[in-house]
């Protein structure tokens, strides 16, 4: 009795393998960057980038208002910290707005270098075939001829090239057809715009790392060198270097301004000298608006003021003559200002030491016992000063502004107060030593601002690339027609059908209603007709046909 082995059973199928760890880092990497550079996130980082901007126009920030900073600690010494920690009042250095602003670049670049290289693919390739079933397009419709296919063809495509569209032929199995497409320029607009954007954070960029700016207030008669060591407020790139500034001088020579009858400044008009440290200098004019321009560097008129000029007399005889320091505007309106003299160098020791400090007004008036401006117009010059005297403590090691006097060493006692007066243009006032002040009259000084910024040029022109860009992308439209030809159903003549597809501004129905009509024109001008019998007579007869014989 023979026996029958049992089946061996299937060998197992060996398990899949694993992928590698660089396979697995390589897929992750792949899926973030298709995510980083889609369409969507770029624009979901745009919009992070504008409301990371918020804090920034809200909130006074360190590189444009210090004081202003100070001020906010002092009103709200609360949320203050928590807003320094999280970087509130330097919003535009942080590493969170940079890391938003990276972020944006790079996605904007990987939507549109792999779009760019379609666009242009696609502006080399021919319109693509029509659809078979032209009829179920948005907009369709089937025209009868006498004309023959291939001559109904003639009539579309010289239309369509009137009309400035690519044109193609082809010969299929469903007939002789055509393909023609235009508005091209609404993808170019749409890579344009995107790619001006991308120069634009480019530029934008490229001035803040190599850009510096500083402001200076100047008085008739004096000047000023491109150096960070003469600002009064200066600010400037991470990659700027001291030797980088423009080696520029500039000489406040004569200022003007003028008011409307309400008061309100007019205009602001300096006439400056500017050259090389070295150079004697070339005149020029500035003003609010019209800034001076030296390749990527301006200068700038921001505001205005007065300097008070005092001659101080010693007891032996020695003066100094015409000193003079800016003293800025407490009220807008009337430029009443503020601010001190100080002079270190009166005596041989430090606690010999003199500073003015006091209100200047223009045009002074005295009410109840208190010097108020009525007029920002020099037409009477008042000032109402206190002398000190002691030690300023200007070698301290401390800052301290230069255009008030250092409280702290009024509270130590080394500064002390020792005679105050209201003068008018040449009176003066003696203090206890002898020591005489007298009010000379007021200089003008100028707001001025030094600004370079090496990308200005480059976002000008990124900004007008990219509004033609917009513009192009909303009022061109993308358009594709299509034409096939067949066989009339009765024989005799043909079937033209015309379908469209169009993307972009404008009504699409409206312009294929346009082109159908010109199109029955055309056919119905080229379609054979019989010819018209002679004017005044009848028809001819007909001939006998020809008879066999």
């Amino acid at each position: 009795m023979s026996t029958v082995a049992p089946p061996r059973p299937a060998a197992a199928p060996p398990p899949p393998a694993r992928p590698s760890l660089g396979s697995r880092v390589l897929g992750l990497w792949l899926r973030w960057w298709r995510r980083l550079t889609a369409m969507r996130t770029a624009i979901i980082l745009l919009f992070l980038l504008a409301l990371a901007a918020i804090p920034g126009s809200l909130l006074p920030q360190r590189s444009l208002n210090q004081n202003a900073v100070r001020q906010y600690f002092a009103d709200n010494p609360t949320l203050a910290p928590v807003l320094d920690r999280l970087y509130a009042f330097d919003v535009f250095g942080s590493p969170w707005f940079a890391a938003v602003y990276l972020l944006l670049f790079v996605s904007l670049i990987g939507c549109v270098v792999p779009r760019l290289g379609e666009h242009l693919r696609a502006l080399r390739a021919a319109p693509p075939p029509a659809p078979r079933r032209l009829l179920r397009l948005p907009d369709s419709a089937e025209l009868a001829t006498p004309l023959p296919g291939p001559a109904a063809l003639d009539v579309v495509e010289e239309e369509l090239r009137v009309r400035r569209f690519r044109v193609v032929r082809r010969e299929t199995g469903a007939g002789p057809e055509l393909s023609a497409e235009k508005g091209f320029w609404k993808e170019t607009g749409n890579l344009l715009f995107h790619l001006s954007l991308v120069a634009l954070l480019l530029g934008l960029a490229g001035g803040k790392l190599w850009g510096y700016e500083g402001s200076i207030l100047v008085t008739e008669g004096q000047g000023f060198c491109n150096s960070f060591q003469q600002y009064d407020t200066y600010s400037a790139g991470p990659l700027v270097e001291g030797a980088d500034l423009t080696p520029l001088c500039v000489d406040l020579v004569d200022f003007r301004a003028e008011y409307e009858e309400n008061l309100t400044a007019a205009s602001y008009t300096a006439d400056i000298r500017y050259g090389a440290p070295d150079e004697e200098g070339e005149p020029a004019t500035i003003g609010v608006n019209d800034p001076l321009r030296l390749d990527g560097d301006r200068v700038y008129v921001t505001g205005h003021g007065y300097s008070p000029r005092f001659t101080v007399t010693l007891p032996d005889g020695t003066a100094f003559t015409d000193v003079s320091a800016p003293f800025l505007p407490a009220d807008q309106a009337t430029l009443g200002s503020e601010g001190a003299l100080k002079l270190p160098d009166l005596g041989a020791g430090v606690e010999d030491q003199l500073a003015i400090a006091g209100f200047l007004a223009p045009t002074g008036l005295t009410q109840g016992g208190v010097l108020t401006s009525i007029d920002p117009r020099p037409l009477n010059p008042q000032v109402a000063i206190l002398a000190y005297e002691g030690y300023l403590g200007l070698d301290s090691g401390l800052p301290q502004s230069v255009y008030s006097i250092d409280q702290t060493q009024i509270e130590r006692g080394r500064l002390t107060e020792v005679a105050r007066d209201t003068l008018s243009v040449g009176e003066a006032m003696t203090l206890p030593d002898g020591t005489s002040i007298t009010f000379t009259g007021v200089d003008q000084f100028a707001a001025l601002q030094f600004s370079h910024d090496p990308g200005q040029v480059w976002v000008l022109a990124a900004a007008i690339a990219l509004l033609a860009g917009l513009l192009a992308l909303l009022l061109l439209r993308r358009e594709r027609v299509f034409a096939r030809v067949g066989p009339a159903p009765g024989g005799g003549g043909s079937v033209l059908t015309v379908g469209s597809l169009t993307r972009g501004g404008g009504e699409s129905a409206t312009s294929f209603a346009e082109l159908t009509g010109r199109l029955r024109t055309a056919l119905d001008e080229r379609s054979p007709t019989p010819s018209a019998p002679p004017s005044g007579g009848a028809a001819p007869e007909p001939e006998d046909p020809p008879r066999d014989r």
